[in-house]
């Protein structure tokens, strides 16, 4: 009977190439993007690649160039996903609404109470919705059953006879409920 083989793992070429590798990689990346922690997580992330590539059936022998070419990839990769996370937070940003509304006054809590009052029902339930409960425009307009399109003109309307009914609220002595 004979004893099977046991087949040595391809990647332990790359610990006669670490030591050798490893200053010549780190140092490609360091002069490249000028942050050492972000040279050593892509040293590393290149190391790891590296073992990923030489456990593959007919990988091709590991060398330093091979391992700055991968350097290079993982570093494309890092600028890439950095450039996707930065574009999303600008059109996250760009999308937001810019505050239109400049009237940017305390509240007195009592008044503000007495003007939502004596609005209509529906800026009355838009305002609560939106600054009260904390939804946003989407979940309000879902809720009063409209677009968002028509909840954003509610909300505006809104503000504006609120803004009017408080300020002349505010200019009254007699502030009774």
């Amino acid at each position: 009977m004979t004893e099977p083989r046991v087949r040595p793992d391809p990647a332990f070429a790359l610990l006669d190439l670490y030591d050798a590798a490893l200053p010549e990689v780190y140092g490609y990346l360091l002069s490249r993007c000028g942050n050492r922690t972000l040279a050593e997580e892509l040293t590393s992330e290149t190391f790891l690649g590296a073992v990923h590539a030489a456990r593959k059936p007919g990988a091709t022998p590991v060398s330093v160039p091979w391992l700055i070419g991968v350097a290079r990839h993982k570093l494309a990769d890092h600028w890439r996903r950095r450039e996707r996370e930065e574009r999303g937070l600008r059109l996250v940003h760009e999308s937001e609404p810019e505050s239109a509304d400049p009237w940017e006054a305390e509240l007195d809590a009592l008044l503000a109470r007495q003007a939502l009052a004596e609005l209509g029902a529906h800026h009355r339930a838009a305002l609560t919705l939106r600054y009260l409960d904390g939804l946003g425009v989407p979940e309000v307009a879902e809720h009063l059953g409209r677009t968002v399109h028509a909840t954003e003109a509610l909300l505006v309307r809104a503000r504006a006879a609120f803004r009017a009914v408080y300020q002349g609220k505010e200019g009254r002595d007699d502030r009774t409920v």
